[in-house]
């Protein structure tokens, strides 16, 4: 034990060197390519009713029917909550890198083969890109558990919420570069093949290529998680799974030392001692009384935290462009053909990406080691609520000819405090406060309940934001709450999120033993007073 407290120790004060960055660019690819391929589909969804759900008969332009519709946006998101139950489970029992590389090339295999859905009808091909999507899912929800798993790992305790954001930070760019593709898809395709606008001529507005861009769009997320699977397979196993799962001391000094250049001296006499306290030590379960005891009340926060905040934050994410469209910021579907809808819908988007989204992630780089996760995470579920508040009570003036740009900035900044928030340290805490032999499968729970929220909001959300006005609902829908009373009830989700955030502790400046209580003996005593003379020398 005492050569397993040598290597935490060292980790721990380990100066930051050019590997944390290398493994925050390996980790973070993988969440680029998750956001890319989660939200890139809400950019072709559009697209999609155009080319596959078309009826001559219709003044307006075809869409995916209410059902369809739900199971193209929210399958993937029933596919995340099982892969991160399942890699989150996997990853404590087979070790963070073993697992690592299976969850990419799955993402990999399946962006292809979204790409290339087939089928003789317009259902066929709406469930072969269901079934793909699904499993892209699966293999997305994978990555959540073992990269916040991973960089926690590997962080020192100085600038661990740092790194471990700046992972999930990657998911602003994906989701910048989701728009600029499709941006740049949309537009060359609207060049090579103009078409008239739908009122003018319904049949012609919807040109045969098109059906190659939202294909393109979806495929492209294969190469950023391609780029990076020989790096993935590169990284040694965490030298935190390595000493307290697997056991093995010699050979986590030896991965740290090789990519950390950490020296570490052994002392088998003082190994002796700290065995004995190891002995001692309860290995308790994740269903056992004493997990309930130490940390039943922190998974219950995050999980809970996680929840609520997915359920505002992907309902709004995933339909920006309806929201768009409400407010007049977007025309009328009929004065556009099928690729400038797909085009402006995109620029929305990616306008959002870039000044709400982008932001919000890097403050939380820079400042949460600075004034910690919890304030972040209160403070962010506090002005999300006001925010949505004023979008909400005063709806009418927002819908008002000349409001439309005040209600997009309005918006933009619920996204900004999303990240600079709940959204950035539901997903870093889980990593940070449980033990290493649970850490994955705690946090693959936490992130599996977030997806729970993600399918409430992206499923709920096209039934409740309908008007309320019969004559005014989408084609195939029924009458929902309306966007003002779908806005309150995110409101009320936030208000849930902020007094559930008291249930997590602030892991700011603890290194993760301390914080899951694995540096303490049957006897609540600190095991590193057995070892208290033990020196690190980090280069």
């Amino acid at each position: 034990m005492a050569g397993e407290l040598k290597v935490l120790n060292a980790l721990d004060a380990a100066k930051t060197q050019w590997y944390h960055f290398t493994a925050i660019v390996i980790a973070g690819m993988g969440f680029f390519t998750d956001a890319y391929d989660l939200f890139s589909i809400s950019l072709v969804t559009k697209l999609l009713g155009r080319i596959y759900y078309f009826n001559p008969d219709s003044k307006s332009p075809g869409t995916l029917p209410p059902n369809v519709s739900a199971a193209v946006n929210g399958v993937a998101f029933c596919g995340t909550l099982a892969g991160q139950l399942f890699f989150g489970w996997l990853g404590d029992k087979m070790g963070r890198k073993k697992v690592y590389g299976m969850t990419l090339m799955l993402m990999v295999i399946c962006c292809l083969a979204s790409g290339l859905s087939f089928g003789s009808s317009a259902k066929g091909v709406m469930a072969t890109l269901c079934f793909f999507r699904f499993w892209l899912g699966f293999g997305i929800g994978g990555d959540y558990p073992l990269s916040a798993t991973i960089m926690s790992e590997y962080a020192n305790k100085r600038t661990r919420g740092a790194f471990i954001a700046a992972v999930f930070a990657m998911q602003g760019f994906g989701n910048l570069t989701g728009g600029i593709v499709a941006i740049i898809v949309s537009a060359a395709f609207k060049a090579g093949f103009d078409a008239p606008a739908y009122k003018d001529d319904r049949a012609g507005s919807t040109v045969p290529q098109a059906d190659y861009a939202w294909r393109i769009v979806l495929m492209f997320g294969a190469i950023p998680a391609l780029l990076t699977y020989y790096w993935r397979m590169k990284m040694p196993e965490t030298a935190r799974y390595t000493a307290l799962v697997a056991k093995n001391d010699k050979q986590a000094a030896a991965d740290m030392a090789r990519v950390l250049n950490v020296e570490l001296v052994d002392e088998q006499e003082k190994a002796v001692m700290a065995e004995e306290a190891a002995a001692r030590r309860e290995q308790y379960g994740l269903f056992s009384r004493e997990f309930a005891r130490r940390h039943g009340h922190h998974l219950l926060g995050t999980t809970v935290c996680w929840f609520v905040l997915d359920i505002a934050f992907y309902s709004q994410n995933l339909f920006q462009k309806d929201i768009y469209t409400a407010v007049e910021w977007l025309p009328k579907a009929d004065t556009m053909n099928a690729l400038e809808e797909m085009f402006k819908i995109s620029r929305a988007q990616t306008l959002v990406a870039l000044c709400g989204t982008i932001p919000g992630y890097w403050f939380t780089v820079f400042f949460i080691d600075i004034i910690g996760r919890f304030v972040i995470q209160l403070g962010g579920f506090f002005i999300m609520t006001e925010f949505m508040l004023g979008l909400a009570i005063p709806y009418h003036h927002w819908t008002t000819k000349g409001n439309h740009i005040g209600f997009v900035v309005m918006y933009a900044f619920t996204f900004f405090f999303a990240n600079f928030g709940p959204n950035s340290t539901t997903f870093i805490v889980p990593a940070e406060i449980f033990p290493a032999r649970l850490r994955s499968t705690c946090h693959g729970i936490s992130s599996a309940a977030g997806k729970m929220g993600a399918i409430v909001g992206s499923f709920g959300f096209m039934y409740a934001a309908q008007s309320t006005d019969p004559s005014k609902t989408d084609v195939g829908y029924p009458p929902g709450i309306g966007v003002r009373n779908s806005l309150f009830v995110l409101a009320g989700c936030n208000v849930i999120g902020f007094l559930f955030t008291f249930l997590v502790p602030e892991s700011k400046g603890k290194s993760l033993e301390e914080l899951s209580g694995e540096n303490e003996d049957d006897e609540g005593m600190p095991e590193a007073a057995v070892t208290a003379d033990h020196r690190t020398a980090p280069a």
